[in-house]
């Protein structure tokens, strides 16, 4: 079998080259090697390389900034989509798109479910929901949050190197979500893509937490580990005590169970993955 890897050099572009099963034949591509917005290179690609995977990892996520630049947040999030669909259609390949959270608004006081009512805050969301409705039928799609990985940026790189540096970190407490594990999430889009799962699906770790949940985990982990010297106050804050020009969901859990029934059990808790993370930061640097 031969996988096309789409946005390869973003962190969930390695996880998936990193995750890939033995056998696989990878290609790929970056936004230096291959420019998602153009059809006619998405068709000369696939076209040569005849995959019979399509891993989009390629994404606009600068939430904040998609406010102000919509129309570029949507070539990637929607366009893109768009045509790589069209050439899987046209070269017998099938697409597996990574979608989010942000389709929903955060109102619901449980679980969202893949068939749930969508209703977006913001640009990034609508461009991401205007992405899964171009994926195409045949598409395997999966909603995830708050990806980490031992490497790239993320939030919990972030926290650690903001408490080396910092007296008091303060971290937004009234927004609730569940962390992801990056390799998790690769491991489990190839066996949904080798099991020839179809539609909208969800995945994350197990659990719920606030980002000033996941702060204290992260620091406490972190110190345990020695990457951190000393404990430093974390604050917990209102998402209205630090304005951002997008406006984010409050809860956005998912229902994963469509999710673990393909997979054959549950995910492993955040709180477990966070500490696999870091020991993968101490072993490897």
């Amino acid at each position: 079998m031969k996988a096309l890897i789409v946005g390869a050099g973003g962190q969930l572009g390695r996880c998936l080259a990193i995750a890939a099963p033995e056998g696989i034949e990878l290609v790929a591509r970056d936004r230096t090697t291959l420019d998602i917005t153009d059809a006619a290179s998405i068709d000369a690609v696939v076209a040569a390389e005849q995959p019979d995977l399509i891993f989009n990892a390629a994404a606009y996520t600068a939430v904040d900034k998609a406010e102000s630049d919509e129309d570029a947040a949507y070539a990637v999030n929607a366009t893109a989509v768009g045509l790589l669909a069209d050439a899987a259609t046209r070269h017998d390949a099938r697409l597996v798109h990574v979608s989010t959270d942000f389709v929903f608004d955060g109102q619901s006081g449980t679980p969202y479910a893949p068939d749930a009512a969508t209703n977006p805050l913001g640009a990034y969301g609508r461009t991401k929901l205007a992405g899964e409705r171009l994926a195409g039928e045949g598409a395997l799609i999966v909603r995830t949050a708050c990806v980490y990985a031992p490497t790239g940026g993320n939030f919990v790189r972030t926290m650690i190197r903001l408490m080396g540096e910092r007296p008091e970190v303060r971290v937004v407490a009234d927004q609730i979500g569940t962390p992801t594990y990056g390799p998790g999430l690769a491991a489990a889009l190839w066996t949904m893509a080798d099991k020839g799962v179809t539609g909208i699906h969800h995945y994350t770790d197990a659990g719920a937490a606030s980002w000033y949940d996941f702060a204290v985990a992260i620091q406490e982990e972190a110190h345990a580990a020695g990457l951190l010297s000393a404990i430093v106050p974390v604050i917990p804050i209102a998402t209205s005590d630090f304005p951002t020009p997008a406006k984010r969901p409050s809860y956005s859990v998912l229902d994963k169970s469509s999710t673990f029934a393909a997979l054959g059990g549950p995910t492993r808790h955040w709180r477990v993955n966070l500490r696999t993370m870091i020991a993968e930061i101490v072993a490897h640097g």
